[in-house]
This record gives structure tokens, sequence and C-alpha cells, in this order.
């Protein structure tokens, strides 16, 4: 019906999510390029051909994914599309190299594993069960018949036998479970003096020449992105809603019939001691409970206090300490025989022993506040809310279908979505691939507007439906399209300066701190002395995770063990383009607590997936060196986002 499909997966951020998105993708959509065909081919693989159509649609997928994984933080300028296109060429080559070496291993997968995966996909799902229009739309979606994508996840499925297989073969052994533990348990000693960019920025003229260079070098960060203004309409249930009236005929009506939900039960404020029994309490056991229950009644009857005497005495740890107390009850809250007794006691009095599951039980009711019904001037607001949004979800279900079918049918124009369904049709600014505000930074519209059926086609999109809990649909078209550009060299002239100039201060900074540095080698000067100028920090021992600039945490980790008193230096340039002069002093080992054969320990999983992984790639890289591989050249710029 109207439920549309998001993929989701698990991912991390930049250049790491684009290098481990191809685990979810793993084998994906091999079928389609594993035969030869006429069309531009991008690579060969062993005689495989991948065209230029496949690579297309999955860097378009690797896009898709990325935007929905980052949301807002997505940024398309942070994934050149050359960069981008070459990475996922790469991966699409690992893949069907893969697939050939499960096959000659003779690695299967049952026809029961594939149905349990495709059953168990949350994709797939609604409310937690199989929903089979999902699937289906999916399926539609992709372009593929149901035996396409079940060869396809078969094929997946086998190389990720494959990986799992090689993965699992590897283990830690005692000396590296041992030195693990001194390594990243390991201090050291440092301090570190900054060479602020900063104090060295001038405003010295930067040569046209340089200018231009620059420009040219760096066409790419130039270039204005791809925009798009699109037509757009949106059904919503939530408008719905607040369009509908319902007199106060049809609200009386629902508040009679449903006039137990506005009932607020009676409550009844209780305090109870408890003599506690096990479930398998034997005859004697119960007659000594039974007797000491009955004792702290004669008590309480005598005239001692409740609470005191269940602060004492009673084996409820979670009452006793506030004598009792339980606070305002309602019938069903509690166990079904105590529940009984507190709601036929009268307020005041001291029940009889009372034999739940856990014990025997004292009770007494200190309030009773009885039930109430709320009236229907309190509860007319809500009541109008149900109804309206009631009649407003059956009014969306079926305006949905009708504006699927409108859009299809008449795919060049949203008029007769507007004429016979009364809906608004709205524009939108200029917006990028990266997305605009609300519903125009869905990830799902903003693959619509920029799928080719609707940028290059002119076509209505599919009925989209970017956020299902909320029952809101869009169609939308494109108005008018903007090709990602050059921008003109004296647009961006003071960019350029600004960041050549950035350049040379960064450079000078890293100078200085060059400069520094052999001075204190040198015995020239000491660390105070040729340090003047920089910010000095003493940070003394720190673990590989301290809170430090990663240029810092490097040096510090990666400089060897001083020598006798002599302390390592090094220099280093740091991301916001400052430099610093780092000085290790002293080097602590972690320690070392593996016994001996200890191999169970969670270290000894870490490292065996760690040394897994490393194999792993290193069989890959073998795979692929053995094989025979021909790379087409890529352009360095590419429509294909």
């Amino acid at each position: 019906m109207l439920q549309s499909i998001r993929d989701r997966a698990q991912g991390w951020i930049a250049w790491v999510i684009v290098i481990l998105i191809s685990v979810p993708f793993a084998l994906w959509g091999i079928q389609s390029y594993l035969g030869i065909s006429g069309e531009t081919v991008t690579a060969t693989v062993n005689g495989i051909e991948i065209t230029e159509r496949d690579l297309d649609r999955r860097v378009q997928q690797t896009r898709m994914e990325l935007r929905e994984r980052l949301g807002a933080a997505y940024d398309p300028a942070a994934f050149a599309t050359a960069d981008l296109r070459r990475m996922v060429r790469e991966e699409m080559i690992r893949e069907v190299l893969l697939v050939e070496v499960a096959q000659r291993l003779g690695l299967r997968v049952s026809d029961q594993e594939l149905k349990l995966r495709i059953l168990s996909e949350p994709a797939f799902q609604h409310d937690g069960r199989f929903d089979n229009e999902a699937f289906q739309r999916l399926l539609q979606l992709q372009g593929l018949s149901e035996r396409q994508f079940v060869e396809q996840l078969r094929q997946q499925l086998t190389g990720t036998q494959l990986i799992r297989a090689v993965v699992a073969s590897e283990f830690a052994t005692q000396r590296e479970l041992e030195q693990f533990q001194r390594l990243s348990a390991q201090q050291r000693e440092i301090d570190y003096a900054r060479f602020a960019a900063a104090d060295y920025l001038s405003d010295e003229p930067v040569a046209d020449e340089a200018v231009d260079a620059y420009y040219q070098e760096h066409a790419e960060r130039f270039r204005s992105p791809e925009q798009v203004k699109l037509d757009y309409v949106v059904l919503d249930v939530a408008e719905l809603a607040e369009e509908i009236e319902i007199d106060d005929a049809a609200l009386r009506q629902a508040y009679a019939s449903e006039q137990a939900r506005f009932v607020t039960p009676e409550q009844r404020r209780v305090r109870h001691l408890l003599v506690a029994l096990p479930q398998q309490a034997d005859d004697e056991q119960v007659a000594a409970a039974e007797a000491e229950i009955t004792a702290l009644r004669e008590r309480i009857l005598a005239g001692e206090s409740f609470a005191e005497l269940a602060t004492a005495h009673s084996d409820d740890p979670g009452s006793a300490g506030e004598g009792g107390a339980l606070g305002l009850i309602e019938p069903g809250m509690m166990d079904p025989v105590f529940d009984e007794a507190v709601f036929a006691l009268p307020e005041g009095e001291l029940s009889e022993p009372v034999r739940t599951r856990f014990g025997f039980h004292l009770v007494e009711v200190e309030a009773v506040r009885p039930s109430e019904t709320q009236p229907f001037e309190a509860v007319r607001e809500q009541l109008h809310e149900e109804q309206a949004r009631a009649q407003a979800e059956s009014l969306y279900y079926d305006l949905g279908e009708r504006l699927a079918t409108l859009a299809y049918e008449r795919p060049d124009s949203l008029e007769p979505v507007v004429e016979e369904l009364g809906l608004v049709q709205r524009q939108s600014d200029w917006i990028g691939r990266e997305g605009g505000e609300g519903l125009l930074a869905e990830p799902g519209v903003l693959s619509a507007a920029f799928s080719e059926e609707v940028l290059i086609e002119g076509n209505n999109s599919e009925l989209i439906e970017p956020d299902r809990e909320r029952l809101r649909a869009v169609v939308v078209r494109v108005r008018d399209h903007r090709e990602s550009a050059q921008r003109p060299l004296e647009d961006v002239r003071e960019d350029i300066v600004t960041a050549l100039r950035q350049q040379r201060a960064e450079a000078a900074a890293l100078a200085a701190a060059e400069t520094a540095l052999a001075q204190v080698r040198d015995g020239e000067a000491d660390w105070a002395e040729a340090m003047t100028g920089a910010t000095l920090e003493s940070v003394g021992l720190v673990g590989r995770g301290a809170a430090l600039p990663d240029a810092v945490l490097d040096l510090a980790f990666t400089l060897p063990a001083p020598q006798s008193d002599a302390p390592e230096l090094e220099a280093a340039a740091l991301a916001d383009g400052d430099a610093v002069v780092v000085r290790l002093t002293r080097v602590e080992d972690g320690e070392v607590t593996v016994s001996e054969g200890a191999t169970s320990i969670p270290e000894a999983g870490l490292l065996a997936e760690l040394a897994g992984r490393e194999l792993y790639d290193t069989v890959l890289a073998d795979i692929e060196r053995r094989a025979e591989i021909t790379r087409e050249p890529l352009p360095e710029a590419s429509d294909v986002d």
C-alpha cells in the first residue's frame, strides 16, 4: 500500500563509512554484471565485466546510504565524485573475486537459511512481522524479480561464509596477550609547545600566478553544486485532521460508549508487613510463619505502631525502611490475593493474616481515594483529536491510493492531483543533493528528486513516505535543474587569497617549530628558551585515549622510549594548522595480568579478530594479485552522484 522502504544499516563517518559500507552490500547486485553485455565497461575481472551502469547505480546507492547514516552531518563535498567512484569500483572488483573463490570452494547457502534471512530483515517487517507488501515494494524499487533477489542474497551470504571462515581461523598467543596488555595500558610522560599559525599571518600580497595555480589544482572545490527546484504535493494525516470537524453529538456518543476510559479507579494508601515464606515451604515452616504474623498482629492491636513493627520485622526490603508504606495502589497492581484483601478492608482497619506466594502479610489501609469519572468537558478536546485523527487516517489511505495513481497515470504534471484531490502544489527553492529543510531533507525525497526517472525523464516521482509512523506522503517533480558548474575565478579569488595566506602561516609555524626543535637537539638552548613565542603545555603521564590533539598523541606513542635522562623530541603539524614540538620524558608499561594459558579473556577475542581481519585483507590482496583485472580510465568528474 503506502509503505516505503528505507535500507537501514550501521556505519561510521566520512571515508571510514565509504570503506566499510561494503559490508551490508557485500556481493550485492553482482548478478547484473556477471554476464557479458554491450554496455560501456569500466572494469573486467577474469573475463567478467563491470559496466558503467552498474557502477553508476552502486555510486548512487552508496551516496543514499551515506546521506541516511550521517543525516545533517552529510557533506557531499567530503565525498568527491571521482574518488567515490574509484573506491566503489574497487569494492565491486573485490566482490566479483569473492564470488569466484566461494564458488570454487563449493560454499553453499541452504534455502532455509535464505528464507530465514528474508523473514528477519527489518526492512521487510511491519510491527515486528514480515510484510510481503513491503518486500514486493523493495523489489519494485530495485527493479528485481524475486528470483533475482534470492540469487543475489545467496551470493551475498556465500561470500560472507568465506569472510567468516578466514577471520575465525586466527587466535592470540600468550606472548601476544602479554604484549597487548603492556602496550594498551602504557602511559607516557610528555609536554609540548604549540606554535599558533595565527601568529604568522600576514597581509603580504599573493601573486596572481599562485592564485591561478591554486584555482586549477583545487578546481573541484570551486564548483557550484548540482541543484533542482521542485514542485511537490504533500499528504499529511496531521494536516487532514486539522480540517475535520466533529459535532458535539458524535463526541458525546463516543464519550458515553467509552466512558470506562475516563474513570479514575479507586486508590488506597496502604502499609503492609511481610513474613516471607519459600516457594516450596513445608508445613513446619508455614506454621512458624503463621505464628509469627499472628503474634505481630496482636502487638499492633495492643497499641504498638504498625510502622515501627514493619521496619523491625518485615521481610520486604522495598518497604520495610518506609515503615511498610506502599503508597497509593489501584486494583490490579498487586498480587491478586493481596489486591482482594486490600480493597475489601475498611479504611483504618488492620487485616487478618493474608497469605500470598511471597508469604504472610498484615495490611493496613490508611486512606481511600474514591473512584472518579472525568466530565465530558474535561475530555472533549481529547475525544475530538482522536475522532478527527481516525477519520483523517481513513481519508489519508483513500487519498494516498488516488494520489499514487494520478501521479503515475499523468506523469508530466501535478495539476491533475491538485484539481482532483484538492491538495496544494508547493514549490521549493534551489536545493542540492545534501537536501533542504523539513521534508526536503529526507533521504527518500532527495533520492527521488535526483533519480533518472524524475530528473532526466521529467516524470512525477512515486508516492514517497519518508516517515511511515507519521503517515505523511509526498510526490515531487523537477521544475528547474541547474548542473554543477565551475565558479569563475574572480568570484572565488578572495577565498583563494585567504587560503594561500593561511597556508603560508601554517608553513611558517611549522618552520618555527622545527627551528626550535633543532636548537634543543643541538644544545644551543634549553627547552624553555627555544620555545619562546610558543604556548607551553605540561601534560604529564597520559594514556592512549587522552584528550589531546591527534598529532600530539600520535607522536607521544610513536617516539622511542627515552634513553637515560635524554628526552625524545619531534615536531608535527596539527589539523587546525598550528605546529607543535612534543617532548617525551618517560614511558611506563601497563601491568600484565594475564596468567599462563589464559586465552578466554576479552583481549584474546579482540586480538584474534584483529589478526583475522588482517589475514582476510592479505588473502584478498593475494586473490586480487592472481586475477586478471582490467580497469578503464575513470573521468575526474561525473554527473553521477
